[in-house]
């Protein structure tokens, strides 16, 4: 069976970036591919650029297929918070022709998620918490439940008679020939309520004396087997509850499709959660100060250790399933360090997850093979084994190892329609790329090169690959096309600029999400085999489509310390003033792993914008994909390693000596600033070069890595109790006494990623040290991700006085 998801579904993002990204989404609009204007640039107020973004017009936010060809989208309304659907009639629909769905027809739409089976003759749909199935022969459409909690992961049956769905930790079946649900397994995280009683002096001297007491205890343990064997016996009866104790949580379950297996995880319910923080509002309804529970710090909240188990639900055994065979699980990657600070040394195997949340669990069509993805807690292993059911034991199969971290990114994987062959993504070449695995034989390398694969979607009938790639350049993105039997990649778009894409129900077409430099992200549809792309929409609005921009041009910065090119943008005028030199800007984008110098439309819209504002101003900006951005392989990725802010702050400092030798840069007059990551970089800029580097803005910034959570910091700096020296490089606060240039300090007061409270301590360092030449805006109602227009316009006329006076 194939999943199906919507188009425009957010995917994983980097924790230092999620809150900002999901605010600068919702701004993000599509816009027709047309070629760059060549007429001169139209000026830009700050005003207008940090405006609410509704002016550049309403964005396409979500977009699917439908059961017979049609598309359907969100957009959201003009000034308002409200969203609407909209019908296209079909992939090769004229510009703009979509209609707005009413309401009262909303009740038989296809929802944005369809689990098709293997005929593509039916399809599952999840809609508003419900479940439907859809005939894709005739359009009918059938509810299966209304109102039931919960569900989530829904599947046919091997053979397809029957519909598959979790409620909560309970499995279910719904049956199409009777039209009934009922479940399948019951999972509870409860002692039993019929287990025999521990064993017990005085429980025991009791029955031996007491004839009567003996007497009831005998008649009702008779009672309850004749029940069992009752509900046993009957198949009109829901089966037993399979109850696991009091002293486990359950963290995910997968159900064999043939209905014989439930493999699950569960943690332990005791396991230390570690200390949350308080985050504090002082503007609120009330009038009252309040505050709330937010994240623990890093090393405060390791993550829990979890087992993995395996009912078999027709005799109702459970067995735990072992990770010995895991290769290297006993092996501590982190004795070293461990020994170096007196800590005792790990006992046994290092603890595991295995993300049965987030697909770490994958059965076949027929329910006859499962995989599991299994990760250290370390985060410097990953492996992806088969269950051997028979003897409930792992059987490995694939293992990534990384002496910094494993990417998260690289994580997809499943089973091919043939019920034997697994596929998955691995970095083992140094760049994400496909491989598959029949059985016992070598795995397969489908894709190879110095590029990278992502949001790998099969043909339904598991001949053909459809994933985005970056072969031509690392920014530049398309639709690319690989068979399971010879590999290889085909490029099937020429748009640049794809974000993402769905396959149509007849697996003929693909539906696209694309964009450019300034045109953001557009619906088309395309022909698997190539060809012209069919443009669906245009939500622009006319002051935004008038407007000509300074259009980035795609740079690589020769490093001067072994790495790769450094890819950037650079902003500046089409021809530079002869000897004159002009004051420079650097832009630092945020998570650290975000890729910014592509051919998309960029999340950091607003910046890009008030960048033209820079240039009209008579500066130059660049804008660097530093080393620990996405796309350039595993090696640029991981070259932050126990080093936060040093790599990357070399690569800046070429890129400003670069623009200097180049461009006409003014190496005296050099200023940075960016969110979050790029808050962080502003700070180690300003403080570990500051003969480099005149002025900044650190936005949001990290302050002090022990302050952030556990699962970003932890991957790259491992933990402040086994790696102190690693935080102490790379805190900014720790060369707090160097800074002697210009600092903007700018931080939300309800920031619930990076706390403000970073910003305040910092700014406490800074006053100690009698520190001159900064200072700090405090936003009360803003989070990471700033909401309002006007917040947004006051942190911009900070940062650009600043650069006005330090710069010029």
């Amino acid at each position: 069976m194939r999943l199906v998801l919507p188009l425009l579904a957010p995917s994983l993002l980097p924790p230092l970036l999620t809150p900002l990204l999901l605010s600068l989404l919702a701004a993000a609009l599509p816009a027709a591919h047309a070629a760059p204007s060549t007429s001169a640039p139209t000026s830009i107020t700050l005003d207008q650029a940090m405006a609410d973004p509704d002016w550049i017009g309403t964005p396409v936010e979500a977009a699917w297929w439908g059961w017979n060809g049609q598309l359907y989208y969100k957009q959201k309304r003009l000034g308002s918070p409200l969203r609407d659907t909209y019908q296209l009639p079909g992939a090769n629909a004229k510009l703009n022709s979509g209609k707005k769905v009413d309401d009262a027809q909303l009740a038989n739409l296809d929802g944005q998620q369809m689990v098709v089976n293997r005929a593509g003759t039916r399809a599952i749909l999840l809609r508003n918490g419900d479940l439907f199935e859809r005939d894709l022969k005739n359009g009918a459409l059938i509810q299966i439940t209304r109102g039931v909690p919960a569900i989530s992961d829904p599947q046919y049956s091997a053979d397809g008679s029957a519909v598959q769905y979790r409620s909560g930790a309970d499995w279910f079946s719904w049956n199409r020939v009777d039209r009934l649900s009922a479940p399948v397994a019951l999972l509870r995280a409860a002692k039993d309520p019929d287990a025999k009683p521990e064993a017990d002096a005085l429980r025991d001297l009791q029955l031996r004396l007491i004839l009567n007491l003996a007497r009831q205890k005998e008649d009702r343990d008779a009672s309850r087997e004749r029940r069992h064997e009752e509900r046993r016996q009957d198949s009109t009866r829901a089966p037993e509850p399979i109850y696991l104790g009091d002293k486990v949580t359950i963290s995910g379950s997968a159900l064999s499709p043939d209905g014989r297996w439930l493999l699950f995880v569960t943690q332990d319910k005791a396991a230390e959660k570690g200390k949350l923080g308080k985050l504090a509002r002082y503007v609120t309804e009330t009038g009252y100060p309040e505050a709330d529970d937010e994240r623990t710090r890093v090393g405060r909240n390791m993550p829990i250790a979890q087992s993995l188990k395996l009912a078999d639900l027709r005799t109702g055994q459970v067995r735990e399933i072992g990770f010995d065979s895991l290769p290297g699980i006993a092996t501590d990657p982190l004795a070293s360090l461990r020994a170096e600070q007196k800590l005792p040394p790990l006992k046994g195997n290092r603890a595991v997850r295995v993300d049965a949340q987030r697909d770490g669990i994958t059965w076949t069509d027929d329910g006859s093979n499962v995989a599991v993805r299994v990760r250290a807690i370390d985060n410097k292993d990953r492996w992806i084994a088969n269950v051997d059911l028979a003897n409930a034991a792992l059987v490995p199969v694939h293992r990534i190892s990384d002496t910094a971290w494993v990417n998260r990114r690289a994580d997809e994987f499943g089973w091919l329609p043939d019920n034997a062959t697994l596929w998955y993504l691995s970095e083992e070449s140094g760049y994400a790329h496909l491989y598959a695995k029949t059985g016992a034989a070598p795995a397969r390398t489908l894709t190879q090169g110095k590029w990278e694969v992502s949001a790998v979607e099969w043909s339904r009938d598991g001949k053909h690959a459809y994933f985005l790639c970056n072969r031509q350049a690392p920014g530049t993105y398309e639709v690319c096309a690989s068979t399971a039997r010879e590999g290889g990649a085909r490029e099937v778009t020429q748009l640049k600029g794809v974000e993402n894409f769905g396959l149509s129900p007849d697996n003929g077409k693909l539906l696209l999400r694309y964009s450019t430099s300034y045109m953001p992200a557009q619906l088309a549809t395309i022909s698997v085999s190539g060809g012209k792309a069919n443009v669906l929409t245009d939500t622009r609005s006319d002051a935004f489509k008038a407007r000509s921009w300074v259009m980035p041009q795609l740079v690589q910065v020769p490093s001067t310390h072994g790495a790769a090119p450094i890819w950037a943008k650079l902003y500046r005028p089409a021809q530079l003033e002869a000897g004159k030199q002009y004051p420079v800007v650097m832009f630092a984008h945020g998570a650290g792993y975000l890729q910014n110098v592509t051919q998309r439309y960029p999340v950091y819209f607003r910046e890009q914008m008030f960048h033209n504002l820079l240039v009209e101003q008579g500066y130059i900006v660049l804008d660097v994909d530093y080393r620990a951005s996405l796309g350039y392989g595993s090696a640029w990725r991981t070259a932050i390693y126990r080093q936060m802010g040093h790599p990357e702050l070399e690569d800046f400092i070429d890129g400003a000596n670069w623009l200097a030798q180049q461009h006409q840069g003014d190496i005296k007059n050099v200023g940075i600033y960016g969110g979050s990551y790029g808050g962080f970089m502003s700070l180690m800029a300003l403080m570990r070069a500051p003969d480099v580097f005149k002025s900044g803005a650190a936005l949001r910034p990290v302050t002090d890595w022990t302050t952030y959570n556990h699962e970003y910091t932890a991957n790259i700096l491992n933990t402040p109790d086994i790696d102190p020296q690693a935080y102490k490089i790379s805190s900014p606060i720790e060369y707090a006494d160097k800074l002697t240039g210009n600092l903007l300090i700018a931080h939300g007061m309800i920031d619930d990623n990076v706390f403000y409270q970073d910003s305040v301590r910092l700014s406490q360092r800074l006053i100690e040290l009698k520190k001159d030449n900064w200072e700090m805006a405090s936003y009360p109602m803003e989070r990471h991700g700033f909401v309002q227009p006007e917040a947004w316009y006051d942190e911009y006329r900070r940062i650009y006085q600043l650069f006005q006076r330090t710069l010029k």
